[in-house]
């Protein structure tokens, strides 16, 4: 993946619904990596944040605190010199991940943006609303990936 001498580190700015199989390309990529290069790799997402005991509490009035916790586990990881930092959130829109772009460029990271799953596509939506593990609606995701401001 990269190669602590030669290669720029590399940040991934993941995108798409909830549902759409964000997280579930993170653990993917976790498995792949043997061992000690997955050890290289760290993973900001704010849900992570809304878990309790194991269980996902989603709180609306602590949205905003978690989302700027996780831009500084973000920025502390890149400040780290961590070799992969990944961003999993939605980031429909672009001012939702310009900060973690903006801070991964200005410390000398090369930016990948990965969208998962097709926001625009109506069935794609269906899928995700059925499937996100957070319990949001149709109508929400519809709302979300109206948003959406491609790259």
């Amino acid at each position: 993946m990269v190669s602590e001498e030669t290669a720029v580190p590399l940040a991934i700015i993941l995108r798409g619904l909830p549902g759409s199989g964000k997280s579930h390309w993170v653990t993917e990529l976790l498995v792949a990596l043997a061992a000690e290069d997955a050890e290289k790799v760290v993973v900001c997402s704010t849900d992570n944040l809304f878990m309790e005991q194991g269980e996902y509490r989603f709180d609306a009035a602590r949205l905003s605190e978690y989302h700027q916790r996780n831009l500084a586990a973000f920025i502390e990881a890149l400040a780290s010199h961590t070799p992969v930092v990944i961003c999993d959130n939605t980031n429909m829109a672009r001012w939702e991940f310009l900060c973690y772009e903006t801070a991964a460029r200005a410390l000398g990271y090369r930016v990948e943006r990965k969208l998962i799953g097709e926001p625009w596509n109506s069935q794609h939506q269906q899928i995700c609303a059925a499937r996100n593990r957070h319990g949001v609606s149709l109508e929400a995701i519809r709302r979300m990936a109206a948003q959406f401001e491609a790259d």
